[in-house]
């Protein structure tokens, strides 16, 4: 009974997307007479005035997780955090990868396969950090795309916000993993 609820569950997901792709263009089209084709192009040009906009920040963004890395700053955060993390049971490998997620998707992802690589994909710490990956958010780049596209210098609250948010991301993923995998 399971296998065929989840059989027919595959089988509809296959044509979620296509189905998406299609249907949508073609109810604006029929149903609400928009011209998907020209709303698209203008939609597309816009796009591209905000991709031009934004790269001053993508930039400041990019350099800025690529100094953090290359200076060495990480690895003498983690050494000085490691007898605390330790102490409240957070892992000390996983430390980068929470610090490193609200900067950078790419560079976290690769921290990420690091720990896959070094601790295997069924480790307590591996399962934590996807966890922990899948539960945060790169809110630097987020803030500097979203905020850089509008116009907005000040951010206010969205960075504390946005910190507070990955920091109960990387502790519940601590938490919720040690509870229920190990």
């Amino acid at each position: 009974m399971v296998e065929l609820l989840v059989g027919s569950l595959n089988n509809v997901a296959k044509y979620i997307i296509p189905t998406l792709l299609v249907g949508i263009p073609f109810y604006a089209l029929a149903v609400k007479k928009v011209p998907v084709y020209e709303v698209f192009v203008v939609g597309a040009k816009d796009g591209f005035t905000i991709a031009v906009r934004i790269i001053p920040y993508l930039v400041a963004i990019l350099v800025a997780v690529g100094m953090f890395r290359a200076s060495g700053a990480l690895d003498m955060l983690m050494n000085l955090l490691a007898p605390v993390l330790n102490f409240v049971g957070f892992p000390a490998e996983n430390l980068p990868l929470a610090l490193m997620r609200p900067l950078s998707g790419s560079g976290s992802l690769g921290l990420l396969t690091d720990l896959v690589n070094e601790h295997g994909v069924d480790s307590l710490t591996t399962k934590i950090g996807a966890t922990m990956y899948g539960s945060s958010e790169t809110t630097f780049y987020v803030l500097a795309v979203y905020f850089g596209s509008v116009g907005v210098i000040r951010s206010r609250h969205a960075v504390p916000a946005g910190l507070f948010a990955d920091a109960v991301g990387a502790i519940s993923a601590v938490f919720f993993c040690k509870l229920l995998i190990a």
